[in-house]
C-alpha cells in the first residue's frame, strides 16, 4: 500500500468517527419539555462536549448543552462525562511506567551515594589518628571550592 491511499483510509474513518461521534449533540429537536434529556444523554454530552464546541463555534444550531433537560440528573451526568473524558486533574500527575521506573532508578542511586557518602564521613571523622591526606577527597575539595566560588561571583554579579 502507497503512503496516500493509507492517509486517505485514515482521514476516512477520522471523519466517520467524528460524525459518529455528534450524530447526537445537544439541541437536537428530538428534545421538548415533555421528553426532556437525561442522565444518560447528559453523560453523553459530557463525553462529546469539546468536540461538540468546536462545532458550535461554526454551526449554532449546535449546542454544547442541551436545556431541554430532566436537571439535576442531566447536570450530573453531563459533569460525569466530562471529567472521565477529561479527568478532572486527575491526569496531572500521571506518570508513565517509564517515568516511575526512572525515578524509582534515580532515587535508588541518590540512597546508595547517601549511603556512601555518609559512610565516608563518618570514617573521616572517626579516623583522627591519620594525619595523611587522601588525594580523592583533595580534588573533590577543590572541585565543590571551585564550583562554590565561581556560583557566589555570579550571585554577586547579578547586581
Amino acid at each position: 500500500m502507497n503512503l496516500q491511499y493509507t492517509l486517505s483510509i485514515k482521514l476516512y474513518f477520522l471523519f466517520s468517527f467524528i460524525l459518529l461521534l455528534t450524530s447526537c449533540t445537544a439541541g437536537d429537536v428530538q428534545f421538548t419539555d415533555q421528553s426532556p434529556a437525561g442522565f444518560f444523554y447528559g453523560f453523553w454530552h459530557g463525553v462529546i462536549s469539546f468536540i461538540t464546541l468546536i462545532i458550535h463555534i461554526f454551526n449554532d444550531g449546535v449546542m454544547v448543552y442541551e436545556t431541554n433537560n430532566t436537571g439535576g440528573w442531566y447536570d450530573f451526568g453531563f459533569l460525569l462525562g466530562v471529567t472521565c473524558i477529561w479527568g478532572g486533574g486527575y491526569h496531572i500527575k500521571c506518570k508513565s511506567a517509564a517515568d516511575k521506573k526512572t525515578d524509582q532508578e534515580w532515587d535508588e542511586i541518590g540512597d546508595k551515594v547517601e549511603k556512601k557518602v555518609m559512610r565516608k564521613l563518618k570514617e573521616w571523622s572517626e579516623d583522627e589518628d591519620s594525619s595523611g591526606s587522601d588525594p580523592e577527597w583533595d580534588d573533590i575539595g577543590d572541585k565543590v571550592e571551585t564550583k562554590l566560588k565561581r556560583k557566589i561571583r555570579e550571585w554577586a554579579e547579578k547586581d
